[in-house]
């Protein structure tokens, strides 16, 4: 199947970003929010005892989606009766969008591990068999639809050949059936960066470096050449860089969302990622990114080939790399309606 590339639709503006993260709550709209105790047998770790977290926003009997992020995402996708703060998908969410919450029943959870209360391996297939475990508690038989983006993707993934039954359609947007090598070896630096601040009594610094050193895989060439194409400035006599202080900026935030063994222990989880696409018997749409550094086309190529008839394939070009799904918000959404809308195999 020869992908489809998405390059029609306008960009999104900063200034129109910006004013979706300040969306209103929905007041009118039902969002509940709770937990669940379970007992999951894991891959690495044995048997442990978890509490698993939940947001639900949408109105009963509507079509069910689980969205799912990044390894900092979390259950809180949107401003909600339960929660007024912006969630971390607040721009995909919004009225109107491919998966309105008024059309639709979202639901998040928050990753095992994201907590740091695990402090052992965890693989992407426990993140699956957690989720799993939750639509029990919830008395939820079936999703209609789940949207994993990157690490959420790669959940996906593992749930569609873990419990089949459970999915009728996976969204997998910037996720491969296999971690690449490059990305695996940029990870791998990251956390050495975090060992050596933690051997400095500075494990923060660390944790703040290895955020820094990500988003030059999250983001392209293409963008820092647009926004940092500036001299650099001599500050104390040292020379600083144009993108030295937004990537300050970007470390020091992201301290305030996750702790080091967290992020430790979800870093390493990607790594440990693996699935075979020819077990997947379900509607699978990859979607993937021209120029994302960290989830390169070839593999989405070859997950899909693997696939195979209930694989498609889209492509999207964008200067924002492995984070179009969070930046480049009206194209994404665009590709999401349409694969939302295309018919499931058999079904007229």
């Amino acid at each position: 199947m020869r992908p489809y590339f998405d390059t029609c639709a306008p960009r999104p503006s900063h200034a129109f970003a910006r004013a979706e993260v300040a969306a209103k709550p929905l007041a009118d709209v039902p969002a509940r929010r709770g937990s669940v105790d379970a007992v999951l047998a894991t891959r690495h770790a044995g048997t442990q005892r978890l509490r698993l977290h939940y947001e639900l926003t949408g109105p009963e009997g509507a079509p069910l989606a689980v969205i799912a992020g990044g390894i900092s995402a979390h259950r809180h996708l949107l401003a909600n009766a339960v929660d007024p703060a912006p969630g971390w998908s607040q721009a995909l969410l919004t009225q109107g969008r491919a998966l309105d919450p008024r059309r639709w029943r979202l639901l998040a959870f928050d990753y095992i591990g994201a907590d740091g209360a695990l402090d052992a391996p965890i693989d992407t297939a426990d993140q699956a068999d957690a989720l799993a475990l939750l639509l029990d508690a919830l008395a939820i038989e079936r999703l209609d639809v789940m949207v994993g983006y990157s690490y959420g993707a790669l959940v996906g993934l593992q749930l569609a050949v873990r419990h089949p039954q459970r999915l009728r359609r996976l969204l997998a947007v910037s996720g491969a059936h296999r971690p690449h090598p490059y990305a695996a070896a940029w990870r791998a630096l990251q956390r050495k960066v975090v060992a050596l601040g933690q051997l400095q009594c500075a494990e923060d610094i660390g944790l703040s470096l290895a955020r820094q050193l990500a988003m030059l895989s999250y983001r392209t060439p293409e963008e820092f050449a647009q926004r940092f194409d500036a001299p650099p400035r001599l500050v104390n006599g040292r020379v600083q860089v144009a993108a030295e202080e937004y990537l300050d900026t970007v470390g020091v935030r992201f301290l305030s969302r996750m702790s080091v063994t967290a992020w430790w222990r979800l870093s390493e989880s990607i790594d440990l990622h693996s699935v075979d696409p020819t077990q997947i018997r379900l509607p699978v749409s990859v979607i993937a990114v021209e120029g994302d550094r960290l989830v390169p086309l070839a593999d989405a190529v070859a997950l899909q080939e693997g696939l195979g008839c209930h694989g498609r394939l889209r492509v999207l070009r964008s200067e924002y790399g492995h984070d179009a799904f969070l930046k480049d918000v009206v194209r994404m959404d665009a590709l999401l309606a349409s694969e939302l809308a295309a018919p499931l195999p058999g079904v007229r």
